[in-house]
């Protein structure tokens, strides 16, 4: 048997969007900024995108910028913003445990004389809107929060956090990095207050390489990228018509059979968390106090620290069990270093190189997860037992 529980690093595409991809790179493959009547058509493909990712966010199809993924979008939100606000002053907000794409762009602007607040996060993840409110001042631009953790999937206060920012500081631009949400959570920008999202397409059962940047009719921001001018001259390069048809298709499925998919997978990580419990000494990260199932964090990430047992030696025997998992964060998977999620919510040392990221999907069975445990079962004594030699 294979399992892929790294669904929080990149998703199997879903075999109705495979067929669209195929259809428009085969068939109807022109260039949307055509005039003839292949262009025609990508256009529609295009067109098609925009109605659909604006439909299911509820905001206006000019407001939908396709970007080449998740990283892109974060860093034309920041970068954008914070150039375009700078005359009313330079100040930014974020948090400690945001993705690398928002960590190192807000780094490149400090050095660019922006003031960067990072705020903590409590023991299962969650800002402090009492930080937040007392980081705010006259000068704060922006303020970037991501909606689900990619590592221990804890979910922020997004809403109540949208409107606090704006009672305080109407002009302060609010961004949500919400790659590990859409899809997991209905998100309504406009009526949460949110002036710029982020979503990405490999996340959601989508191609890699595309992903949105929703940007409020409201907000000034400037390009990242130049050229031809599409996308209303925000973000120019020839259109991903492929991608951006794919992306809208799982986006369209997933929310089709939102209610049932997100309810088993709440069934799955309550079953899982309840029968990894089993093993002597586990933690699992990121649980709401008294909430031992998990309510109120994502759906389809468990993080679980194993004591006396490395990730990366836990993760290759579970592989050799054609069992794929991740040690963290995909993005930083390859560059070994001391999680900062981690590190934020007060996990101890010795756990912080012995923590697994399992994370679901609509493709999880049942039958995946007893074959999961069972091996863990089984390999975790015996790795125990060679690590203390």
């Amino acid at each position: 048997m294979e399992v892929y529980l790294d669904n929080s690093a990149t998703t199997r595409v879903l075999p109705e969007v495979a067929e669209l991809i195929t259809k428009i790179m085969c068939e109807d493959y022109g260039n949307p900024s055509s005039l003839h009547m292949k262009g025609v058509q990508a256009e529609q493909y295009l067109r098609y995108a925009r109605e659909t990712m604006a439909r299911l966010l509820k905001v206006n199809e000019k407001e939908i910028i396709f970007t080449s993924g998740g990283t892109e979008s974060d860093n034309m939100a920041l970068t954008g913003c914070a150039f375009a606000g700078s005359r009313r002053g330079k100040h930014i907000i974020t948090t400690q445990i945001e993705h690398p794409a928002v960590l190192k762009t807000c780094a490149y602007l400090e050095s660019e004389g922006f003031r960067v607040t990072y705020l903590p996060v409590n023991a299962w993840g969650q800002i402090s809107l009492d930080d937040l409110r007392r980081a705010m001042t006259p000068e704060t631009i922006l303020v970037s929060i991501m909606y689900v953790n990619n590592e221990i999937g804890s979910i922020q206060p997004i809403e109540l956090a949208g409107a606090m920012i704006k009672q305080i500081n109407p002009y302060t631009l609010f961004h949500v990095d919400a790659v590990q949400g859409f899809g997991k959570a209905r998100i309504y920008p406009k009526r949460m207050g949110i002036d710029l999202m982020s979503v990405s397409g490999h996340k959601i059962h989508g191609p890699k390489g595309i992903g949105v940047l929703y940007i409020g009719e409201k907000v000034k921001i400037r390009p990242i990228l130049y050229g031809g001018g599409q996308q209303m001259n925000l973000r120019s390069g020839t259109d991903n018509v492929p991608g951006a048809a794919g992306m809208a298709k799982a986006a369209e499925l997933l929310y089709a059979h939102y209610d049932s998919d997100i309810s088993n997978l709440y069934q799955y990580k309550k079953y899982f968390m309840e029968n990894v419990r089993r093993i002597e000494g586990v933690r699992i990260n990121g649980l709401l106090p008294g909430k031992p199932d998990g309510e109120g964090t994502a759906p389809h990430i468990v993080s679980v620290s194993v004591p006396g047992v490395r990730s990366e030696v836990l993760l290759h025997a579970l592989e050799d069990s054609r069992i794929y998992v991740s040690a963290g964060s995909a993005c930083a998977a390859r560059k070994p270093q001391p999680s900062a999620t981690l590190k934020a919510i007060g996990v101890e040392k010795p756990l912080l190189e012995s923590t697994i990221r399992f994370s679901f999907s609509v493709y999880t069975t049942k039958e995946e997860l007893d074959y999961t445990l069972r091996e863990m079962y089984g390999k975790i004594p015996m790795l125990r037992k060679y690590q203390r030699r």
